[in-house]
């Protein structure tokens, strides 16, 4: 195999894992390592066996810690950390713009976010992973969590997106990932801007967490959500449906398949739901008004 490349396999000092090394606080920037490795590869084809090296996705165990009480731990990919560790907080309610946050303390090595707020909680993180049972506007709304009731906003918006240009942001999306075309191991999302193009990208091993991670960097960076559009890898699952309510977008378009309830949710919310986006055609399941599209197909969400 040639030199210079960094391997899955050999000796820790060598590489930059999430458990090697002595603790210490990073700073205010999170975590950010390499977000893949070689790895060595045996394949088989038409023509027999033949060895090589494939270069395979990271992830680490990324603990957050609230006030000095243990919260969650998420599996991510290295990057975009503080990201991830802000869009989290907010899409659980924990927090409602960065100045909740009073500092966070980084311990790269054992992978530990430690956040401390600038106020006490007020019963949400004891809320954390809890149902809400009822219907609230509409029958699907039944299976929120209660921070999902929260933090997900319906979408008022009346921007409009040509078909053509959600063919196009999904083709940039693919093109904009160098990681994915390494290693095909990760999902990408994107804030698209109709009419201006694409205006932020987040990469990471689990799709919920790119979601997150685009919500972090939009809370930090202070940018507009109501006009825009979600650009995303995966299928539309409720979680990724609420997820895109949370980041506040009014039109989610991916490029797999979606659930039944991801689309009552996309029909109680207000979020166009465009679905199958490839090979230069897609599906819109819900206020198609947005993409231009007329008439009545069904009504499967009654």
């Amino acid at each position: 195999m040639p030199d210079g490349i960094v391997r899955g396999f050999g000796d820790p000092a060598d590489r930059s894992d999430a458990f090697s090394g002595a603790g210490k606080a990073s700073g205010a920037g999170g975590i950010d390592r390499a977000v893949d490795a070689a790895f060595p590869v045996w394949r088989y084809g038409e023509d027999g066996w033949s060895a090589g090296e494939d270069m395979v996705a990271e992830e680490i165990p990324l603990t957050i810690r609230l006030d000095g009480e243990e919260f969650v731990t998420i599996v991510c990919s290295p990057r975009d950390t503080a990201d991830l560790v802000y869009g989290f907080l907010a899409g659980e309610g924990i927090i409602a713009s960065p100045d909740d946050v009073a500092r966070i303390d980084w311990d790269e090595a054992a992978g530990f976010a430690d956040v401390a707020l600038r106020r006490r909680l007020d019963g949400a993180a004891a809320d954390f992973g809890r149902r809400v049972i009822g219907s609230c506007c509409g029958r699907s709304r039944q299976l929120y969590f209660r921070s999902d009731v929260r933090t997900a906003r319906t979408s008022l918006s009346r921007v409009r997106m040509r078909p053509e240009e959600c063919l196009a942001a999904m083709a940039e999306l693919q093109r904009s990932s160098a990681e994915f075309a390494r290693t095909g191991g990760v999902h990408n999302a994107a804030l698209w801007e109709p009419g201006r193009g694409m205006i932020a990208m987040r990469t990471d091993i689990g799709r919920h967490n790119a979601l997150d991670k685009l919500l972090g960097h939009c809370l930090l960076s202070g940018v507009p959500t109501r006009d825009a559009a979600i650009i995303f890898s995966g299928r539309i699952s409720s979680e990724v449906l609420l997820k895109t309510a949370k980041i506040g977008a009014a039109i989610l378009v991916a490029k797999s398949a979606p659930t039944g309830l991801a689309l009552r949710l996309a029909h109680d919310l207000g979020i166009t739901a465009v679905g199958f986006v490839r090979g230069g055609r897609m599906n819109v399941y819900t206020h198609p008004e947005r993409l231009g599209a007329n008439g009545q197909p069904g009504s499967a969400h009654d």
